[in-house]
């Protein structure tokens, strides 16, 4: 749903809006070209307890709808300029108005006309004379259903929110939910090929530290390195993928494409060693002990998808580029970024002059020819 706001002058609050609906009592907007038909019938639903607002054509009706928040609308069929009939395909067709309830009323009184009301979108159709109590009584009914699918709707937010939660910062969630509900739902479920950028972060001297404190000590140790570290990286916008034991999984471009995804990773990674530098010093005048961070971040394709057995399945990414970056990070040393040159080379000539070439490139396990890699250091 989108929030609308009313004009100056007819704010209401949340508390208001409540205790209104919770009385039966609606704003409801009549659009009717004949002014004598509106004012009966918004006289009649006053009398009723709702709130009134009217329209004389439909364009005015449609911007009275952008711009205040309407619980439903009455909606006469036969209007000079545009009829009620492309007047509610405009409202259904609409993301912000489509959940409005709309009534259709006429002097058409045929079959062909109640066809051609719902092929519109409407949700009532009544014909003229329009009685108030049945009008009333209907437009409760339609408020009950909207209420009801409105309730389902968050349910199901809630539901993906939660979901999405787990891997998605904030920020990428709200934009994955405001696509199409089977749009959202299919990108856990699908497997695709990615270019992306693969970040693995991973405490140095995790063991000896394990080693000196207790069971409980390692818990609060971990929970406060995995925080600051899930913090800076949904800052940077990045998608948590895995925490094993002491490191951290972390893609960018992945499962949502960015185009700036290298700098993006190369940027987490270098706030993650400043913020560690913080969390390093309370451990240290906590607990007396010393740690450090390597992180290893490469560019390269990955495959995205739910990986596992059938009774455990884990949303992740695989691939050559994912072990290349598990690889640097396993050369990198505490306070370092290892990058690969295919990252290096997404990044700007000021992010690029950072980083400092190693004198010799690293030949990693698992590959026939040496690897071009870059390093920044958190002293730098």
């Amino acid at each position: 749903m989108h929030a609308r706001h009313l004009p100056q002058g007819n704010t209401t609050t949340d508390d208001a809006s409540l205790l209104e609906q919770a009385s039966g009592r609606r704003t409801l907007l009549v659009v009717d070209d004949q002014e004598v038909n509106r004012l009966i019938l918004a006289r009649h639903l006053e009398l009723l307890g709702h709130r009134v607002l009217q329209a004389d054509s439909g364009p005015q009706a449609l911007q009275i709808l952008r711009e205040q928040a309407v619980d439903g609308v009455v909606l006469d069929v036969v209007m000079r300029g545009m009829d009620g009939y492309e007047v509610c395909r405009r409202i259904k067709a609409d993301p912000v108005t489509w959940f409005i309830p709309v009534v259709m009323v006429t002097v058409l009184n045929n079959q062909s006309d109640r066809v051609r009301a719902m092929e519109a979108g409407a949700d009532e159709f009544l014909s003229k004379p329009v009685y108030p109590e049945e009008l009333s009584a209907r437009i409760r009914s339609l408020m009950r259903w909207r209420d009801a699918r409105e309730a389902l709707e968050q349910a199901r937010r809630e539901q993906m929110r939660g979901l999405f939660s787990r891997f998605l910062c904030p920020e990428l969630v709200d934009d994955l939910l405001a696509a199409p509900e089977d749009e959202a739902r299919s990108l856990l479920k699908r497997s695709e090929r990615r270019d992306a950028a693969v970040m693995f972060a991973d405490l140095r001297g995790f063991t000896r530290l394990s080693e000196r404190l207790s069971a409980e000590q390692v818990v609060t140790l971990l929970n406060s390195f995995f925080s600051v570290m899930t913090r800076v990286t949904h800052a940077h916008r990045g998608t948590v993928f895995g925490m094993g034991g002491d490191s951290l999984l972390v893609g960018f471009g992945v499962p949502l494409p960015q185009e700036d995804a290298g700098v993006r990773a190369f940027d987490c990674a270098r706030e993650m060693q400043r913020a560690f530098r913080g969390l390093s010093r309370s451990w240290r005048e906590d607990w007396g002990v010393d740690a450090g961070l390597g992180i290893g971040i490469n560019r390269g394709e990955v495959v995205c998808g739910n990986v596992g057995a059938e009774s455990y399945l884990s949303y992740t990414v695989v691939g050559d580029a994912v072990n290349v970056a598990a690889r640097l990070q396993a050369q990198a040393r505490a306070g370092e970024v290892l990058l690969s040159g295919s990252l290096h080379e997404t990044l700007d000539k000021e992010r690029a002059r950072a980083c400092e070439c190693l004198p010799n490139p690293l030949f990693l396990k698992g590959r026939s020819r040496p690897l071009p890699v870059l390093r920044w250091q958190v002293d730098r």
